[in-house]
């Protein structure tokens, strides 16, 4: 599993979003403070609307912020809003996609990597990841 620029911008995003939950930050501001190109990060936050992640404020004193509490989005909600599940190998995410998938040797060991990167994945909370992030 690899992890792109976009979901390592987005995680960076959602964190910075996450230390001041009810304040609404501009694109501006979040791609400065996180070292991330602007328009880059205007396509990020778009994607992040769309997912239910974050929502997109209006108007003047308009901008971003996170939709929900931080204690109710997981790193795997971000990571599957940016790449979509998280595979090891195709077989992982559906066994017909292979036709080895009943008689590999490994096929089970792929299973088991996904669904170990999900359940810690989903364990991480981005309110408890925000408390270590230092801006």
């Amino acid at each position: 599993m690899l992890v792109t620029r976009e979901t390592d911008y987005a995680i960076r995003c959602v964190l910075y979003l996450a230390r001041d939950f009810d304040q609404i930050s501009s694109v501006g501001e979040i791609a400065q403070r996180m070292n991330i190109p602007k328009s880059f990060l205007a396509k990020i936050l778009q994607r992040l609307v769309r997912e239910g992640i974050v929502e997109s404020i209006r108007g003047m004193k308009g901008g971003f912020r996170l939709l929900r509490r931080p204690d109710d989005i997981t790193l795997l909600e971000v990571f599957t809003a940016m790449q979509g599940v998280a595979p090891v190998n195709t077989c992982a995410i559906d066994k017909r996609r292979c036709r080895m998938s009943a008689a590999c040797a490994v096929h089970s060991i792929w299973a088991e990597i996904r669904s170990d990167v999900e359940r810690r994945l989903s364990a991480q909370k981005i309110s408890s990841l925000a408390a270590l992030h230092v801006v």
